[in-house]
């Protein structure tokens, strides 16, 4: 089925609200909530802001911008993406899915730990309410993920048979989410984001107001070690790392391909870009403000309380929470807004294997629910095997590292300059004149077809953009 043909047939977001809600929802995970603060304290506090703007300006936005554009102009997933690029680079596009799809299967189990812990808030309250945060991370990874269950050999013994039910819960949720067409999808981004979106500023408006709060937000943002930028040159792979962990998995395409050819690309790139980063921001406030509390409680320094990593989200800030009035409801409310969060990045990373299967020649025979419904029991069986371990956690926390040199992700530049290079052989035309042609004959935002032609073009569009 030809380009134009297609873009008649395809399914629709029922407005462009929508695709951003489902964007920015994917975007927008753990990662955002326990990683981006737990960075910006570890390399000098305001000071890592700097590498981090950069790296939005530079990679993130360009990124989400080629993403989007390109879907949106052939109205398909990667596979179909890169094929249209160069029937040979097919592979690319599917390697991209393959990663999606790995992610999706660690982040499912996650999402059942998540409903897990909410569920047992109302049987063992006092256990988020008497404890300290290691005390209470101890208890989520012994009893909420049972690692209890392993033998001496760290392997599994049995089935915990609670996060087994858990995640068939959470695979129906994201079955629920998909099945009805990319419209309905639309429809629930704006509770599944939305609210998180309102939440966010609960917790934060809480927070602030406790004693101790501006020792932490202090040490969040207050303190400008600008020393690590060259003592500590990590950081600035950690701060590209960062963008790579909340769009780096390439799920932009297909969304975008549910776009209209001929919808704002570089906008809605800008704005999931911004939205994505201001969460982060917004919750380093609140996660920092609830630290610093825990910290003036115990009588002790903020780096004496977990402050990065898992044990964060799931021990010390709970156990903050829990200290207020009401607390063991403020704590069930932060489990389900991290649901709520995690549910959006499963469904977006599923959406982009179900597209790609829609637009294979098999899955042309088949209707959405049934390709939605394969795919979400594969997902279920395979987080069976995942082991009832903190390594997912750990593999999580990481997994940007990973992908910053993982083919489908951080590679994703070099595979477009090679697809530009194969095209523009054929034709006989130089970079510059490909993106000319994209930009002109295409009807769609392109802001460059190499990293550097993405900033560039990015920067110079700029003034025009806003002054339209």
């Amino acid at each position: 089925m030809g380009d134009q043909t297609k873009a008649t047939t395809q399914d629709r977001w029922g407005s462009k609200i929508a695709f951003i809600m489902a964007a920015v929802g994917f975007a927008v995970g753990f990662g955002n909530v326990w990683r981006f603060p737990s960075l910006a304290y570890e390399y000098g506090g305001g000071a890592f802001f700097i590498p981090y703007i950069m790296a939005l300006l530079f990679i993130g936005i360009p990124l989400v911008t080629l993403e989007v554009s390109l879907g949106q102009y052939h109205q398909t997933g990667d596979v179909g993406v890169f094929g249209s690029i160069h029937r040979r680079l097919k592979g690319v596009g599917l390697g991209s899915v393959i990663a999606a799809w790995v992610l999706v299967t660690y982040y499912a189990p996650l999402i059942a730990w998540v409903i897990n812990a909410f569920f047992d808030s109302f049987r063992n309250a006092a256990i988020w309410e008497d404890s300290t945060g290691s005390e209470a991370y101890a208890y989520f990874l012994d009893e909420i993920i049972g690692e209890k269950t392993l033998g001496a050999d760290y392997l599994p013994t049995r089935m915990v048979w609670a996060n087994v039910g858990y995640i068939a819960v959470t695979w129906f949720v994201v079955w629920l989410c998909l099945a009805w067409g990319i419209e309905a999808t639309g429809k629930v981004t704006y509770f599944t984001m939305g609210l998180p979106a309102i939440l966010i500023f609960v917790f934060l408006g809480r927070a602030v107001s406790l004693p101790g709060a501006s020792d932490g937000i202090n040490t969040y943002i207050g303190e400008w070690d600008m020393s690590v930028l060259v003592n500590q040159p990590e950081c600035w792979s950690r701060a590209v790392s960062q963008i790579f962990f909340s769009v780096g998995v390439t799920v932009f395409s297909p969304l975008g391909s549910y776009c209209p050819r001929d919808g704002p690309a570089f906008q809605n790139s800008i704005i999931i870009s911004v939205c994505n980063s201001l969460f982060s921001f917004i919750a380093g406030f609140a996660v920092f403000a609830g630290l610093g509390y825990l910290a003036y409680e115990e009588g002790v320094e903020l780096d004496k309380v977990a402050v990065s990593g898992p044990s964060l989200l799931f021990g010390a800030y709970p156990v903050v929470l829990a200290m207020l009035p009401g607390g063991i409801h403020w704590v069930r409310l932060l489990f389900f807004t991290l649901f709520l969060l995690g549910i959006d990045s499963a469904f977006a990373l599923t959406d982009a294997v179900v597209t790609v299967t829609a637009d294979s020649v098999p899955g042309a025979n088949l209707s959405r629910k049934q390709i939605v419904s394969g795919w979400c029991v594969l997902g279920f069986l395979v987080g069976l095997y995942r082991k009832s371990r903190e390594f997912i956690l750990k593999q999580l926390d990481s997994i940007s590292e990973i992908k910053s040199i993982a083919p489908a992700d951080g590679g994703f530049y070099v595979y477009i300059d090679l697809g530009e290079e194969l095209v523009c052989r054929e034709k006989g035309l130089g970079s510059t004149e490909m993106c000319r042609m994209l930009l002109e004959e295409k009807g769609v935002i392109i802001s460059g077809c190499d990293s550097i032609g993405i900033m560039w073009r990015w920067i110079r569009h700029l003034p025009t953009y806003f002054s339209e």
